[in-house]
Parts: C-alpha cells; structure tokens; sequence
C-alpha cells in the first residue's frame, strides 16, 4: 500500500519546492516530522528555506530541531526574520541555547527584538539574506561570490559594511561590468538610503521612490546592517478613492 511519502516523494521534488514553497509547505505540514526531514533531506538549503518560511511555526521548529546543527543555524540565519523569531519562541530553552550560540550574535539580538517592532514595519518586513561585503574587499572576489548564487538568487544590489558591520554603500549588481576587478569595493559603491527598523510601510515607499530601486538596507541605530527590505514585500495600499468613484470605475 502506497504511503504519504510515497505518493509525495514524485511531487515534491527540487523544482516543485522552489516553483512553488506555499504548496510544499502545505504538503509537509500534512506529514509526521520524520517523514518531513525524509523528503527535505537531498533539497539545497534555499529550498528548504522557502519551505520553512510559510510552514506552522511549531511544526517548522520541530523540523529544524532535528536537522544538522549547523544546517539549521544556517537556514534559521535565512528564514524571513518574523517567522525565525516565532521558531526561536518554540525551542525549548536548552535548544535555544545551541543553535544561538551557533549564530551571529546581532542576529540572535534581532530575533529578540523582533517581536517589538510594529505590524507592517521595515523590522518585521525585512529579510536577512542579503550579500554585503567589506570597504575592503576586491570585486573580483564579489564577482566570484555572485557566481555561487542560484540565477534567481542573484540581488539586485549588494551592500557594502564596515569592520563593525556598519552599512558604507551600495554597488548595483549590474554596474559591476563597469569596473575592474581589482577595484576596492570601498571605492566603487553608491550612498545608502536606510530605513530603521521601525519605519512604517508608508515611510517605506517614499523611500523606495526616493532612492529609486526595488531594494532597500534597514539598519540599528548604530547604523549596523540588519537585513533588507524588497519593495514587493510592502503591504498594498488601500484604495483611498472615494466610495462613489470605486463605484463608477
């Protein structure tokens, strides 16, 4: 007799994950935990990633509990930071301890102060997997980076940072041909336009028109980059048009 896993184990395969994570997730959802890290086991973590991100919090935690640890800490560092602070809440504390001490410590900060900042604020819109690179990097080595990356992965923009992680500039993926590769990071980039982690929705967009660009770093008040913000990952704006009028269009 054909089991769950096997009636999935045709369906939810790499491409069917990454083409459509939202349906994946619900699949999984519908398994034990073991057959759930049966079927993710041979995924790229940025699959597994795309999964965990619309998964139940408590049924995403219990996958990610039994993976690697640092497998997990490497996908938890990626997750959407809403969803890895809900994860962080449903570890018990003894796990908790682990996978943050496997962790960025500015990130296990960010995931606790998650829970602070507002609905529909930069802080809980924003994503931390981004590419940033030091002043002093060279762009071949950047370039070399970029490469690794899946084609869908590859941002629009990479970030700049100091020693400390503090956001310097921006270079924009497709402006690197202009450049030799021995160029210094440090010397190439563009001024930033951050947003802070409390910054609403509305804020957002008039930085997004102001900047022009899809996508914007949010940093601390010490101006440490924490994560980015994609314009599509703003909420839509009500229709303000009066009532009548939506009538009438």
């Amino acid at each position: 007799m054909n089991s769950p896993i096997h009636a999935l184990a045709g369906v939810i395969t790499e491409k069917f994950a990454a083409a459509d994570p939202a349906a994946a997730a619900r699949a999984l959802e519908s398994l034990a935990t073991h057959e759930i890290l049966l079927l993710i086991g041979p995924l790229k973590a940025q699959t597994i990633v795309a999964c965990l991100n619309p998964m139940n919090p408590p049924k995403a935690a219990a996958v990610l509990r039994r993976l690697p640890l640092r497998q997990a800490s490497y996908v938890l560092a990626r997750l959407e930071v809403p969803q890895a602070a809900r994860l962080m809440k449903e570890f018990s504390v003894p796990y908790r301890e682990r996978i943050s001490a496997a962790l960025e410590p500015a990130f296990v900060k960010l995931l606790a102060d998650a829970s602070a900042y507002p609905p529909d604020s930069a802080g809980r819109l924003m994503n931390t997997d981004f590419v940033a690179v030091r002043t002093e990097a060279k762009l071949s080595a950047l370039v070399e980076r970029l490469k690794s990356l899946p084609r869908r992965k590859l941002p629009a923009a990479c970030f700049v940072t100091g020693k400390d992680g503090e956001l310097r500039g921006v270079i924009r993926t497709a402006e690197l041909a202009f450049y030799t590769p021995q160029s210094v990071c440090g010397s190439v980039m563009s001024p930033a336009q951050p947003l802070n982690p409390q910054d609403g929705a509305e804020k957002a967009r008039e930085a997004f028109v102001k900047a022009e660009t899809d996508v914007l770093p949010v940093v601390n008040e010490k101006g440490v980059l924490l994560g980015v913000l994609a314009r599509e990952e703003l909420p839509s704006q009500p229709d303000k048009k009066p009532f009548w009028k939506r009538l009438a269009d």
